[in-house]
């Protein structure tokens, strides 16, 4: 919309027809926008709307606002007729003409209505309204700029806003009707489990913010900081992101339900089978640890305890919750389930591997002994007196039961010191052989 140059002196022919023609303009660009507004699709949907809070207040002053313009139209229309009768009078105006030309289209010489000029801002001073106002065209123009910026705006945000939440909450409502179903198939309800509470209050809050969406708009509209061009803003989504993110929340879990209602089967019987694994190591641990026991003397063999009656139960448990269908109690009790079967399978292999330590150490001794007898004989000192004594020493020691692996451990190491010396070889530590079997080979 266009702005009228200040008054001067008296106008000429061309400065008439000049401010004429530039008026014309004005006038169908403001008649245009006019209209615009009047067919804008947000201003009939807030005429028909049940409007509360803020968008009631605005709407209320807004629909007075674009009365006042039409108002000023009218005035400047009527205005710029007269104008131009003047003006056709002659085809070279008189003097008293362009002086009536020139205070008409550049003086205070439109007359509109108090009442109307006044219904949009108070009174001057706190006192009544005037019976009427007079503006330059110029000022009109500017008071129909300021009134159609104001009027427009309001009406584009609202429009915005209608335009984007309400869909958005009807789809993420047709979504969450989805989620309830599959949520029900699967056992989860409201009043027992979070999820099913969850669903519920998020049903409660889409339905809450979509009547005040409608009948409110402007309650949800961020204006953009530093903008002065109407609408220059976004619908506020704050409410609506937080309740998709709790619906996306949802959806995971019921998914990870559905997920425990197809695998359910398979993961019990894997856990069965893990600790069946579990209890058959325990077994076997209490049986090696009596063979230790009878075997290897002056060792302290650890207890191993019997296997864990509660993991049993809880897994009968969940078998029953899979019988009857518990999906939403089946999924955590599994996950609980798997983590202490793996547990209790590594404790039960902790367990032997510490019971069979000395069996493991007793071999280890055989294995070293054996070996040096063989580089021994590679070297051609089988048959020498001190080696063939102090390996039958090591080998009775050995595979005697009980078999004590400190003293048997000691015998090794003095054969094989011996060995080291008869070889030339690099001196085997002593590592605790008693003084008086450290003389060497003639000892």
């Amino acid at each position: 919309m266009g702005v009228t140059g200040p008054a001067g002196p008296v106008m000429d022919r061309d400065e008439v027809d000049r401010a004429l023609a530039r008026l014309g303009a004005e006038h169908e660009a403001i008649e245009t926008s006019l209209l615009a507004l009047q067919d804008h699709a947000g201003r009939r949907l807030l005429e028909g709307a049940e409007l509360t809070g803020v968008t009631r207040e605005r709407w209320a002053s807004t629909e007075a606002s674009i009365t006042l313009l039409w108002t000023y139209f009218d005035a400047y229309t009527d205005a710029l007729r007269s104008a131009r009768d003047i003006r056709a009078r002659r085809r070279w105006s008189s003097r008293e003409d362009l002086v009536e030309l020139t205070e008409l289209l550049s003086g205070e010489s439109v007359t509109v209505a108090g009442s109307a000029a006044t219904a949009n801002a108070p009174a001057p001073h706190g006192g009544p309204g005037r019976l009427s106002e007079r503006y330059s065209l110029a000022t009109l123009v500017d008071r129909m700029n300021e009134l159609y910026a104001t009027s427009l705006d309001m009406v584009v945000a609202a429009d915005a806003v209608w335009s984007a939440l309400p869909a958005r909450i009807d789809l993420l409502a047709a979504e969450l009707q989805r989620t309830r179903r599959l949520a029900h198939s699967v056992g989860v309800r409201p009043g027992e489990h979070p999820a099913g509470d969850d669903l519920e209050r998020i049903t409660r809050t889409l339905t809450k913010l979509r009547e005040q969406v409608i009948s409110d708009p402007l309650a949800f509209w961020q204006p953009a900081e530093g903008s002065s061009a109407p609408g220059g803003g976004r619908p506020d989504t704050t409410v609506y992101d937080r309740e998709a993110r709790a619906l996306e929340d949802v959806r995971r879990e019921i998914d990870a339900v559905l997920t425990v209602r197809q695998d359910a089967e398979k993961r019990i019987v894997a856990l069965r089978d893990v600790l069946s694994r579990a209890d058959r190591t325990l077994a076997e641990a209490r049986t090696a640890r009596g063979e230790v026991l009878a075997k290897i003397a002056a060792t302290e063999v650890p207890v191993v305890s019997g296997p864990p009656t509660a993991l049993q139960e809880q897994l009968a448990t969940a078998a029953e919750y899979r019988r009857q269908g518990q999906w939403h109690r089946l999924s955590p009790l599994l996950e609980s389930l798997e983590q202490k079967a793996e547990d209790e399978l590594l404790r039960a292999r902790e367990s032997l591997t510490a019971v069979t330590a000395p069996l493991a150490v007793r071999a280890e001794l055989r294995g070293r002994l054996d070996a040096y007898k063989a580089k021994v004989a590679r070297h051609g000192l089988a048959e020498d007196t001190l080696l063939v004594e102090r390996y039958e020493k090591a080998r009775r020691m050995l595979w005697s039961a009980p078999c004590d692996l400190r003293a048997a451990e000691q015998a090794v190491l003095r054969y094989q010191r011996a060995a080291a010396e008869l070889l030339g070889g690099p001196r085997v530590p002593d590592q605790g052989v008693p003084e008086d079997d450290r003389r060497g080979p003639g000892a």
